[in-house]
């Protein structure tokens, strides 16, 4: 540490003070220490602080990568995600998981937990999922399967032995498909082939390895270039299906509120939303 004052040397035996621009060179090295000291503190500070932890819906999986990574360069703020099935993600943080935002693949699973006081909605409606993004049922075949372009015919083929669907107790694509199968009074001759995956990424995996003739899958996972690469999809028409509107909350025992909010104000921007609609889900806005 410099002091301030006069700062003396010895030359030749005899004690000078220092010329102006030589005290002027000190203190600026001074100085220059001191600020380089405040910025290594303040990188390690940001570098400790704890990620906003966000629990996200399974079809969020192929689509929020690299949001998070905008939202980091834009904000500073570090954010990570665990992807699950809505329920399975919904009893952990029931059961105290560290979450700060849960981002569901419906309404019914933050309602509950906002009923229980577990989360709270967003803003004006404290006690109201926000509505980020609505989903949209496809059914995916690979193109050296018998179908390689796959229509509603596909769920009637009596050459359709598995059909891969996300487990409707757990996943509310499971639910659509389910209602979808059941409008076109299809669950009955169906019901035996179904394989049932733990979530709507999985049954993505069971068709595309094989495990499955067709899925029954979530638009956001059919859109990804892997699959685009080997397979097809069919939009199932929105009518046979109730809406995928999925709901967000914020979770009550959060320490990073304000950064919940600030990522819910990034999610809800032109662009990040114009991002969605290209990922397979239909904006909110």
């Amino acid at each position: 540490m410099f002091a301030y004052g006069w700062i003396a040397k010895f030359t030749m035996g005899k004690l000078q003070r220092p010329s102006f621009l030589q005290a002027v060179a000190v203190c600026a090295l001074a100085i220059a220490a001191l600020s380089l000291g405040s910025a290594n503190a303040q990188s390690t500070a940001q570098s400790t602080t704890a990620p906003l932890r966000i629990a996200a819906a399974a079809d969020l999986q192929p689509v929020l990568p690299p949001i998070l990574d905008q939202f980091q360069h834009a904000t500073g703020i570090r954010a990570e995600a665990t992807y699950q099935a809505s329920a399975a993600l919904t009893a952990q943080i029931q059961n105290g998981a560290p979450f700060d935002l849960f981002l569901s693949a419906d309404l019914s699973y933050p309602k509950r937990l906002i009923e229980a006081g577990a989360a709270t909605g967003i803003s004006t409606s404290p006690t109201i999922p926000l509505i980020y993004a609505r989903g949209t049922l496809v059914l995916w075949t690979r193109t050296d399967s018998k179908w390689p372009k796959p229509s509603l015919t596909t769920l009637s083929d009596p050459n359709l032995q598995r059909l891969a669907i996300a487990n409707p107790e757990r996943a509310p694509y499971g639910r659509a498909a389910l209602a979808a199968l059941t409008s076109l009074k299809l669950i009955d001759s169906l019901k035996s082939k179904l394989v049932t995956a733990e979530n709507i990424s999985q049954a993505a995996q069971f068709a595309e390895t094989g495990n499955a003739d067709a899925g029954l899958i979530s638009l956001t996972s059919a859109k990804t270039a892997h699959l685009q690469s080997i397979g097809s999809f069919f939009i199932i028409p929105s009518n046979l299906y109730p809406p995928i509107e999925q709901g967000a909350a914020i979770i009550a025992n959060s320490k990073q509120r304000q950064n919940a909010h600030k990522f819910l104000d990034f999610l809800f921007s032109a662009p990040i939303q114009q991002q969605l609609a290209t990922s397979g889900l239909t904006p909110a806005r």
